[in-house]
């Protein structure tokens, strides 16, 4: 007898458990179902939280669980997955993870997609797929200072391509940047995306309305349109329209609702804004 680390034996019908272990018996030997189901539940949470379509994580999910002799049946929603298995090991698993967090990551996407084709190619074991995915999804997010640059490109290159003038495109970037500074702080203490989405559209209408005081020149409308691009929920929308036409209605429309929503509140701090500043 020898022992195999990941595994569970089935012999004449009985299931002998071996946590953390594998049994090998005269060469018989099975995954572990719930193992498995669980490196799969993993990898569909990161590609949700990723910002992931609704197809690509529940094939990815389905692609790592039949690469280890597991057929599994998978749902996926914006806020919540589940996966149903059945192994060669005689038991039936369902699994499920609410997803509470949601951001855009399509680097992180892209590595768990070049992981699952891996898997799907090679002949790796479970331990080195759950170190690989542990690593994923560790990964650290980019850094403050580079999100910062990032924001206040975007929202120059966006208040010159509205027809706005260099001394709008400037006065835009930093905006943008202190719009990205206070939706991070404002989700790190915990409130709710809509309650900082709401006071990032009050900081872009303020600030704005301040550059128009101090320069008259300042066209308001191309400076606020520049710095709030980084809140349009773009990828979102690009992801419904995906998951409609892949038939997941369902998820489609929760994540039109939620575009819809970032909208409302981003439009509604501005708004209130901008008739408080400009009367």
């Amino acid at each position: 007898m020898e022992a195999v680390y990941g595994f569970h034996l089935i012999v004449d019908l009985e299931v002998i458990k071996h946590f953390g272990e594998v049994i090998r018996i005269g060469g018989l030997i099975f995954m572990d179902t719930d193992r498995v189901l669980r490196l799969a539940l993993l990898a569909g949470e990161i590609l949700m939280q990723s910002g992931s379509e609704i197809y690509r994580a529940e094939d990815t999910a389905r692609i790592i669980s039949k690469s280890y002799g597991v057929n599994a049946e998978c749902f996926f929603m914006p806020t919540g997955i589940f996966i149903s298995g059945y192994g060669e090991d005689k038991k039936a698993i369902s699994l499920m993870k609410r997803i509470t967090n949601r951001t855009v990551d399509l680097h992180r996407i892209e590595m768990i997609n070049s992981f699952s084709r891996k898997i799907n190619k090679e002949s790796i074991s479970i331990e080195e797929a759950e170190r690989e995915l542990h690593r994923i999804s560790e990964y650290p997010y980019r850094n403050l200072s580079s999100m910062l640059i990032a924001a206040a490109f975007t929202a120059s290159v966006y208040s010159l391509l509205f027809k706005g003038t260099i001394i709008d495109a400037l006065i835009a970037a930093p905006i943008s940047a202190v719009i990205y500074l206070a939706n991070s702080g404002i989700s790190k203490i915990g409130f709710f995306q809509f309650f900082s989405l709401f006071v990032s559209g009050v900081i872009a209408g303020a600030l704005a309305i301040f550059a128009k005081e101090v320069y008259p020149l300042v066209n308001i409308d191309k400076v606020i349109a520049g710095s709030i691009m980084i809140l349009v929920p773009g990828i979102a929308i690009t992801s419904a329209i995906k998951d409609a036409l892949k038939g997941d209605l369902v998820s489609s429309v929760a994540r039109i609702g939620e575009a819809l929503l970032v909208v409302v509140a981003v439009g509604v701090g501005l708004g209130l804004m901008i008739i408080i500043g400009l009367h």
